[in-house]
């Protein structure tokens, strides 16, 4: 919920292009967060490349003009999946990806030492 709120607070705060690569990059967060979700196990460095890949798979799709075509039915398929393919995205998206790693290695290093320290 976090991530949302940052994202559109950054696009309702800002304007221009910062506001639309930090919405790229708390997508990527975003999407890490849900792969983290799906398997809480998996380690920082393969969360964070997941959640790249399938940030990057999707602006990729874009090239092939469905997402825009599906758009045309549905108000949430922009938010989702986008509509144009855009390049600089692709790095913003490796940035979100970096957030990942750092944050979730983070929390898990911090769950790893309050483990210990509760076993005590």
């Amino acid at each position: 919920m976090l991530t949302v709120a940052a994202g559109l607070g950054a696009r309702s705060a800002a304007a221009g292009d910062w506001a639309v690569y930090a919405g790229d990059a708390l997508y990527t967060v975003l999407v890490g967060a849900l792969v983290v979700l799906v398997a809480p196990r998996l380690r920082p460095v393969p969360a964070a490349g997941a959640a790249l890949a399938l940030s990057w798979a999707v602006e990729l799709f874009q090239l092939t003009g469905v997402p825009a075509a599906l758009a045309a039915h549905s108000a949430l398929v922009p938010l989702v999946l986008g509509t144009t393919f855009n390049a600089p995205d692709l790095l913003w998206y490796a940035v979100g990806a970096a957030v990942v790693w750092a944050v979730y290695g983070a929390a898990r290093r911090l769950a790893r030492r309050q483990g210990a320290t509760a076993g005590h």
